[in-house]
């Protein structure tokens, strides 16, 4: 009898440690999820300000809080490629990067 109840305590413990560390694995696993989209009127003036500076194109995505400005718009224009246009808070352009092809590619 005791050592059955070894076994089962063994067998509580692992499963504790194997959730445990499952739980840590998708806690920073989702570390990358944190992209905030631009919504609303913020969304049509950014939009607008990154079409204007490229000169046309079609907008793919946005996000609030980017690492080089406050908005950034990715902006895909007629021959395929994609444009990241960083924004202040005023809406005026700061900087923008092409993708390069290798990126363009990893997203495939």
């Amino acid at each position: 009898m005791k050592h059955k109840g070894k076994w089962i305590a063994a067998g509580v413990i692992s499963a504790a440690l194997i959730g445990g560390g499952t739980g840590l694995a998708v806690a920073t696993a989702g570390g990358d999820d944190s992209e905030k989209p631009i919504t609303g009127s913020a969304l049509e003036r950014a939009s607008a300000a990154a079409l204007e500076h490229t000169g046309g194109g079609k907008v793919t995505d946005t996000e609030v809080g980017d690492e080089d400005g406050y908005y950034e718009v990715e902006v895909t224009l007629g021959n395929g490629r994609q444009t990241d246009i960083h924004l202040d808070k005023d809406f005026k352009v700061i900087s923008s990067s092409a993708d390069s092809e290798s990126e363009k590619n990893d997203q495939d």
